[in-house]
This record gives C-alpha cells, structure tokens and sequence, in this order.
C-alpha cells in the first residue's frame, strides 16, 4: 500500500480534496501536512461569512444531535473531503480510514519527502489578480487557537533546517578543497 505525504500549503482546497477523495477510493494512504495554509478562492471576508453562516445551522429538537461544526483547518478539511466520498457505505468510510490530516508539520513527518499536486496549485490555477483566502486565517478569527502555536514550531523547524544546510555546504566545501590540493588546482 502506497502512502502520499501531501504538503497543503499553497493549495486549493477543493480541487486539492477531490485529488485526495479519488486517491482513496483507489485504495491508497494519503497524508497531508500543513492544512492551515491551504487556501480558498474569493474574497476573505466572503469566505469567512460563508463559514460563519454556516456554524450557525444546528437542529431544532436537540443541537446536541449535529450538525458539527470544527473550528481546525484539518477539520474543516477532512469535512471538504467527506463530502466527496461515499462516507456512508464501507468503501467510503473504508476510505475516510485511510486518510491523515495534520495543522502544520508533526515531527513524525519531518524527515519524509512532501509531494504537491500541480493541479491545485494556486499559483497555476487560480488567474493573476483573483482574490484567495488563508484557511488558517479565516478559522482563526472564527474561534480556532492554536494558529500561534504552529507558527513557532515551523519557525523552530526553519532554523534547524537552515543548521542542517549550512553544516552540509560545509562539508561539500571542505571535500572540494581537499580535492583541489590533493590534484594542485
């Protein structure tokens, strides 16, 4: 069985989810990293009252039944994909198994290669000018919190891999340097 470790960030939401729901109905594992930085197409703040407008339906009888409403970016995009797939019978919910989301990057994950997907690329898909909207941003000034927490992990995360970099140029420097004076170039 295949695993697909999908980094999100840049990324349509919807053209990104129905990639994923077919990948999973074909069987397949799919992880995806990063859903606070996927975006939305149109404006911000139609997106957020879209959003907003939509937490705002619940049952009449009791609202303990649903519908429920997340607040996290990974949710409110598991939900995206749910809504692609067949949840309901036991190849879909089979599926729905199948599939991993996480708001920025576990340490589990760090060290495994992260595809993209050319086709929900925003910066391919959507025309220059259009307007676009952050995930992450939206659900933040909805109620989610923990955006500040991620924020600092991946800046962690940058200056490790730049020490990692640096310690890696070194050492290519180094061996060429011994190349050149063992040949006296």
């Amino acid at each position: 069985m295949s695993i697909f470790v999908v980094d999100g960030k840049g990324h349509l939401m919807g053209r990104l989810a129905s990639i994923c729901a077919k990948e999973l109905l074909e069987g397949k594992k799919v992880v995806i990293v990063r859903c606070d930085k996927i975006e939305k197409t149109g404006k911000y703040i139609k997106n957020k009252f879209e959003l907003i407008s939509k937490s705002k339906k619940r049952t009449n009888t009791n609202p303990k039944r649903g519908p429920f409403h997340f607040k996290s970016p990974s949710q409110v995009f598991w939900k995206t994909i749910r809504g692609m797939l067949p949840h309901k019978t036991f190849k879909g919910s089979d599926a729905l198994m199948r599939l991993k989301l996480y708001d920025g990057i576990p340490n589990s994950l760090i060290n495994v290669k992260k595809f993209i997907v050319p086709y929900a690329l925003r910066t391919i898909r959507l025309a220059p000018g259009r307007k676009f909207a952050n995930l992450g941003e939206i659900l933040e000034d909805i109620g989610w919190k923990r955006k500040r927490e991620i924020k600092e992990k991946g800046e962690k995360l940058k200056t490790l891999e730049k020490k990692f970099w640096n310690r890696k140029f070194d050492k290519i420097r180094e061996t060429r340097k011994n190349i050149r004076e063992q040949f006296n170039l």
